[in-house]
């Protein structure tokens, strides 16, 4: 009896019926009868509430009219709520270039949400069985899905204000036709759904009932499979979270930069969900292109000898590679450069939100924030701006000069850091400091009765 599969079903999902306010999405075939007969039985012992829901997507003309209408008249026949409507989904495929599969999803579901807020409805039940679960799983391992996502469709996920639910994943096609043939329901058949042009037909139509031949209760191994993934993954998302919270530098709404040593340093399970983090945290609608190929290419750029490189992924986002950081974001373009002129003391602002401040003073202080310069020997304006092609600088220790470029090499600066790396050089354009990096030769002071300019340089998170 199915009845008693789906009730020991839902107890192992500590679901229960009683007191629920329940939309059920019947289309008219027969897994979606089915659920509604059965939902409407159960009504009868236990005090819940159905309202039914039905989409009319306009591909069949009066075909798909009439089914609607056979909906209609069996919900008035049983006294149940019924609302319908008719989306022009041909109309909607043409406007988005969306697929027919997922146009009709989309706007079936909007509809869904529309009723269930307008009849204060918590639930969305849908008839989703154990065969689809198989096709399901088998679909996104073919298409190289990773994470959660492979675990197939899970039997209660949030759904705007409230969640849907699928009481059928427990059962094969085979039995809800036999409940259908036991309880006269006789359901209505798109015929579209028999046609090997989409990828679900063609698991359904061939590679799901090789599988049954091999074991009729296949579609039982695959929902246990499910959920065991799916409490496993639960469990190493935790820890991913805990640890990936070690490896953050930035973490805004559009770009995340993480620490490569810290990052290598966990587990490789949790390195792998940690991408899976960054890139849920970034896309806010995932790209269907994205797959698990573009994890293994992040780790090669990661794991490469070169210490710098990037690669470009769906929607523009940008991952980047410099020295042991590893950038992601949608803001690539380069940074504006700057300017500043100081001819008198006091804090000035940089674009990023750094300060530089300039005194006069008489003591001799050393600092790796600051230089301290002799104020008769240095041409003002002092000016703050970024580098420019051809910058170099004599260095205090070192004979003749070194390219800037050259200097950002050797420290290591990442490739996007350059820009907007702050050269301080007096009114004769000559580079006196690389604030954090280097100085130049005139910085010594030899002389403590002289006259100083201190220059100091402040990082807004400091």
């Amino acid at each position: 009896m199915i009845e008693e599969k789906v009730d020991h079903f839902l107890k192992h999902h500590q679901f229960t019926l009683a007191g629920k306010r329940i939309l059920v999405g019947v289309s008219g075939g027969p897994d979606s009868l089915a659920l509604l007969h059965l939902l409407w039985e159960k009504q009868k012992q236990q005090d819940f509430y159905l309202v039914v829901a039905h989409v009319d997507h306009m591909f069949r003309g009066m075909e798909s009219y009439n089914e609607a209408k056979f909906v209609q008249q069996f919900c008035e026949t049983r006294q149940i709520p019924f609302l319908m409507k008719r989306i022009n989904v041909p109309e909607y495929i043409e406007k988005t270039g969306k697929s027919s599969q997922v146009s009709s999803r989309e706007c079936r579901y909007e509809f869904f949400a529309e009723v269930m807020n307008e009849h204060q409805l918590t639930y969305a039940a849908l008839a989703h069985h154990g065969d689809d679960q198989i096709e399901t799983i088998l679909m996104r391992l073919t298409r190289g899905s990773s994470g959660s996502s492979r675990a197939g469709i899970p039997f209660m996920r949030p759904f705007k204000e409230g969640y849907i639910v699928r009481p059928f994943l427990c059962l094969s096609r085979k039995e809800i036709e036999q409940y259908c043939l036991e309880h006269e329901l006789n359901p209505r058949r798109d015929p579209s759904n028999e046609k090997d042009v989409y990828l679900r037909n063609r698991f359904r139509n061939h590679v799901v009932p090789f599988l049954k031949r091999e074991n009729e209760q296949v579609h039982e191994q695959f929902q246990r499979f499910s959920e065991e993934l799916r409490q496993d993954e639960e469990l190493l998302q935790e820890f991913t979270i805990k640890k990936m919270n070690t490896v953050w530098k930035v973490k805004q709404d559009n770009k995340i930069t993480i620490d490569l040593d810290a990052f290598q340093a966990m587990p490789i399970s949790l390195q792998r969900r940690g991408i899976q983090l960054i890139l849920n945290y970034l896309y806010k609608k995932r790209p269907a292109s994205l797959s698990a190929v573009h994890i293994d290419q992040i780790f090669s750029l990661i794991e490469g000898n070169n210490p710098s490189g990037s690669l470009d992924f769906p929607s523009s986002l940008k991952v980047r590679r410099s020295y042991r950081l590893c950038h992601f974001d949608f803001n690539t373009e380069s940074k504006e450069g700057f300017y500043i002129k100081i001819g008198q003391p006091g804090v000035y602002s940089l674009p990023n939100g750094d300060t530089v401040s300039l005194e006069y003073t008489n003591r001799v202080e050393s600092s790796k924030d600051a230089i301290l310069l002799h104020a008769n020997a240095v041409p003002l304006p002092i000016i703050i701006r970024t580098r420019l092609p051809g910058d170099r600088m004599s260095l205090k220790g070192m004979e003749g000069t070194r390219k800037i470029k050259s200097i950002f090499i050797d420290q290591k600066i990442p490739t996007d850091e350059r820009d907007s790396w702050p050269v301080i050089t007096d009114g004769q354009n000559k580079i006196l400091w690389l604030p954090g990096l280097k100085k130049c030769k005139e910085s010594m002071v030899d002389n403590e009765d002289m006259k100083y300019i201190l220059i100091t340089y402040k990082r807004q998170n400091e």
